[in-house]
């Protein structure tokens, strides 16, 4: 496989196609555990019979405007895990549904789950050529992995090598870039912000949040170090100087003195003030109901012991 694709066309994500993968990956596995524990077969097409990780498949479908490839949705797509067909009734139907909401969408590829293409993929993406003749690979790897920072999601296009005196299609790596809308960017900080199913306390919520706050200021950190190291190796003459890169660098540089700036300080404390009395307010009104619960109880019970005992003091 080669390691990647530089004269390809541009490829834009959106984070619902991300959303979705993750989604029916969640589901399938959850189903397919539910299976295993209960004694049952597992009755879905996408999952390996009694397997812990199962793959499942869908079409990603979007807009193509020259060479650059926005990929908007996805939808899951019912397959045969053993001989690798795909159901084309149920295929056209989906895509004649969405061509009536969403004239401008095609598909243009398909996407699966794991950690790598696999040499079956490649009999699943030929399946689809006579839908799309350059159909495009996302694949979504489910595994957990700390010290990745990079998003687990990689996109492949088709290349015609000549292997050993065969033209053969391999799979190759394609860059790509998040593209998003304010709707998308509204529902991932939503789903970003759910509660957990168990009903997690606030100090688990916190802690969550506050983890992601330090993930993100330990990969500015890193990423800053890397760009000091490279000037300094530059500054020696390790490296080539790169005009460009010190433009970018200077740009960059000359963006810190405006946050000292006075207007950036009162906007600053005034926001920091409103939130801190926003956050004494909300600790007032729960003090104030907190007492009003008890006020009740307490009103509850000396009027019963007056009904039972006559206007006696309570003790």
């Amino acid at each position: 496989m080669a390691s990647s694709s530089r004269s390809g066309p541009t490829f834009k994500l959106h984070p619902l196609v991300i959303v979705n993968i993750s989604d029916h990956y969640t589901r399938v596995k959850a189903q397919t555990q539910h299976s295993v524990s209960t004694g049952t077969a597992s009755s879905s097409l996408t999952a390996a019979n009694g397997s812990a990780a199962p793959r499942v498949f869908g079409c990603v479908i979007g807009e193509q405007r020259g060479r650059t490839v926005e990929i908007f949705n996805s939808f899951e797509m019912i397959l045969d895990p053993i001989s690798q067909t795909l159901d084309r009734a149920f295929l056209e139907k989906k895509q004649e549904l969405y061509k009536k909401v969403f004239p401008n969408f095609y598909i243009l590829g398909w996407y699966s789950t794991g950690s790598d293409a696999e040499e079956s993929d490649m009999q699943i993406h030929k399946a689809l050529m006579d839908i799309n003749e350059s159909p495009v690979y996302v694949l979504l790897n489910p595994a957990i992995s700390h010290a990745k920072k990079d998003l687990p999601v990689t996109i492949f296009e088709t290349e015609l090598h000549v292997i050993d005196g065969i033209p053969q299609l391999i799979f190759v790596r394609s860059n790509y870039a998040i593209e998003t809308v304010e709707a998308e960017r509204i529902s991932v900080d939503h789903v970003a912000h759910l509660k957990p199913s168990d009903g997690g306390s606030a100090a688990t919520q916190l802690a969550a949040h506050l983890t992601g706050i330090h993930s993100a200021i330990k990969m500015l950190n890193s990423r800053i170090r890397i760009v000091h190291q490279y000037l300094l190796a530059m500054q020696r003459g390790d490296v080539p100087l790169e005009n460009s890169l010190l433009r970018q660098v200077s740009s960059l540089l000359r963006r810190l003195p405006a946050m000292e700036s006075e207007k950036f300080q009162d906007d600053f404390l005034m926001e920091f003030n409103d939130t801190l009395l926003m956050t004494y307010l909300a600790m007032f009104t729960n003090c104030a109901s907190t007492m009003n619960e008890l006020v009740e109880k307490f009103s509850t019970i000396y009027d019963r012991h007056s009904r039972r005992g006559g206007r006696t003091s309570f003790i």
